[in-house]
């Protein structure tokens, strides 16, 4: 605000309220003096008229500068494709366990054997595991 007879704009009117409204949150302004304050705030037609109305508050500190970064993480804190293939060799087993056991049970409430249908579930994931487990051990 170095020339205090410019004009302002709804922006810095805006700020000069936030800064009335923090003042009041920190026990500065009582309610009578921030509601007449921010009357005043949104009739000032100057950047003057707006630096009379926060002269008496201390100015807001810089905001504080950001940590710096942390370093990135170790490559063993990574997952390896081997830990990937046990991790979706375990999901692919549970899967199968699950649907082999609903089809022993709607066997046996059938009175016999039905359709094998887990294997459709088994035999597309299973084959996509084994290409991707023989691919892994090439490289």
């Amino acid at each position: 605000m170095s020339h205090p007879e410019q004009r302002a704009g709804d922006l810095d009117r805006d700020r000069v309220a936030a800064l009335l409204r923090e003042a009041h949150a920190e026990g500065r302004l009582d309610v009578e003096e921030l509601q007449q304050r921010l009357d005043a705030t949104y009739r000032a037609k100057t950047f003057g008229d707006l630096a009379v109305l926060t002269d008496d508050l201390p100015q807001p500190a810089a905001a504080a500068p950001l940590p710096a970064p942390r370093p990135a993480a170790e490559p063993a804190a990574q997952p390896s494709a081997r830990q990937g293939l046990r991790a979706a060799w375990t999901a692919w087993t549970i899967a199968v366990s699950v649907n082999v056991v609903i089809w022993l049970l709607v066997s046996v409430s059938a009175g016999g054997p039905v359709y094998f249908w887990p294997m459709w579930v088994a035999g597309p994931w299973g084959a996509v595991l084994v290409a991707l487990s023989l691919s892994s051990r090439r490289r």
